[in-house]
């Protein structure tokens, strides 16, 4: 019997991620510009990740 794809481990999950993580998004913002030290994580404007 096969397994499932879902309970494959994570190194057979190869995709690229269409969400990032909240740390993510403050780095993008801060090598744009949009961020700096003292402005509130929460409420982050939209982005989207790296191309």
């Amino acid at each position: 019997m096969s397994q499932h794809p879902s309970l494959r481990g994570t190194s057979a999950l190869g995709a690229k991620r269409n969400v990032l993580k909240r740390f993510e998004r403050v780095e993008l913002l801060k090598k744009r510009g949009q961020w700096k030290p003292g402005d509130r994580v929460i409420g982050l404007r939209k982005t989207k990740g790296e191309a």
